[in-house]
């Protein structure tokens, strides 16, 4: 851990904790209720939906690497993290205003351009303050609070929309988007090692680096690249599974669709708080790697069970499945990617490239998804989004070593760590 004031180190601690548990309503924007809203309030079918949210999407592609290489440079991440959510709602509650293809493209992708700044800010932020060695369960700490404040936010949600609609969704998003900016502010300036920050040096004092690897070291270590594939893959499957069970609850019941819709969050959410804390307390013990592949192994049983039963109470249930994958996957991703780049300078623009790939894969996802459903109906769509899970836990079983700092072999003092394991 960083060496500061255990007091401060204890109101970041709790600042953090607020702002991972409000920001968790505003970095997804609307997230699986656009869905929702589009079809049922404005009349969209599945595939001009899908393909809106794609094209939103490569805007977040385009500036995720950029993201994590400002996150790198900049000693002001709280104001760059004040600015994002102040863009994330301002574009979102502008969908009712302008409800047009082009319009709610553009709002859509300001929102996502924006949003990309939280996931490498946050761990940054994280890992300035408390260190490689308390890195991995501050993480844990993070993502649960992230998820309480998810299903509380769908909880209020479902139960406002029930009786006021769907447009509700868009007052809530506000009041925790004021929350969060509360929250970011109250994390101390002054608690936060820039340097520590970026990955640039070890605050347990086992290895130091003056300045930042070249760029080639994201190209250059192949178990970089290996998980970059492997994320690609995890959300090419996972980020069209939750929009389309929001769709086929809406057409079965209007009225219902996006009570239903936040009753399949809460309960991801619900259980994604026991698993972010079991990667935060077990992660480091058990391995990195183990918790990455039971992630992608959920996806496959989860696609297929969607398959079984139109059943609403049924599709919920299945639901309870993307708390495990995301729960762990959530938690473990950033733990990983700081393993890779430990005292190279570069882990939150590697953050940023990896984020990239997973961007494809959600871009990909939700235009496959919706083009399949058109052609072949909702049961081909879950059958194909869990085939590309399974392959890519067939390439992480196979080709990604174990990254736990522990597993890695010896590292010099100017050397950094991803010099040996890119020779694996």
């Amino acid at each position: 851990m960083s060496s500061q004031d255990p007091d401060q180190t204890r109101r970041a601690g709790r600042a953090l904790d607020a702002a991972n548990f409000f920001l968790a309503d505003v970095r997804d924007g609307l997230g699986p209720y656009l869905a929702v809203y589009l079809l049922t309030e404005q009349r969209w079918d599945e595939a001009r939906i899908g393909l809106v949210m794609s094209i939103a999407t490569i805007a977040g592609i385009v500036a995720q690497t950029p993201a994590g290489a400002l996150v790198d440079a900049t000693r002001a991440k709280r104001a760059v993290m004040v600015v994002a959510a102040i863009m994330v709602t301002a574009a979102s509650l502008s969908l009712p205003l302008f409800p047009g293809f082009l319009q709610v493209v553009i709002s859509q992708g300001i929102a996502q351009a924006a949003a990309v700044i939280f996931p490498p800010a946050i761990a940054a932020v994280s890992l300035g303050i408390f260190g490689h060695a308390a890195f991995t369960r501050r993480i844990g700490r993070n993502e649960t609070f992230n998820h309480a404040g998810n299903a509380v936010a769908a909880t209020l949600a479902g139960l406002s929309a029930y009786w006021f609609g769907p447009t509700v969704v868009f007052y809530l998003l506000g009041a925790m988007a004021i929350a969060s900016l509360v929250s970011i502010v109250a994390i101390p300036e002054q608690a936060i090692d820039h340097d520590l920050a970026r990955g640039l040096h070890d605050a347990d004092g086992d290895s130091a680096r003056e300045q930042p690897s070249g760029l080639a070291v994201l190209l250059t270590c192949r178990p970089l690249l290996v998980f970059a594939i492997c994320v690609l893959l995890f959300h090419l499957s996972n980020a069209a599974m939750l929009p389309l069970v929001g769709q086929k609850l809406a057409l079965q019941d209007k009225n219902m669709g996006t009570s239903l819709m936040s009753a399949c969050i809460v309960a991801a959410q619900l259980v994604m708080v026991p698993f972010a804390m079991l990667v935060g307390a077990r992660a480091d013990r058990w391995g990195h790697k183990r918790f990455f592949l039971a992630a992608l192994l959920i996806l496959p049983v989860r696609g297929a069970l969607y398959t079984l039963s139109d059943n609403p109470f049924w599709l919920v249930g299945v639901q309870l499945l993307d708390g495990v994958g995301a729960g762990i996957f959530g938690a473990i991703f950033p733990v990983i990617v700081a393993d890779l780049m430990r005292n190279t300078g570069r882990f939150n623009i590697a953050q940023g490239a990896v984020i990239t790939a997973q961007g494809i894969g959600a871009a990909l996802s939700t235009a496959l998804a919706g083009f399949v459903v058109v052609g072949a109906g909702y049961s081909a769509a879950f059958i194909t989004l869990g085939l590309i899970a399974a392959i890519g836990a067939v390439i992480c079983l196979l080709a990604l070593p174990e990254t736990r700092h522990g597993a890695l072999r010896p590292q010099g003092k100017t050397a950094p760590p991803t010099s040996d394991i890119a020779a694996e």
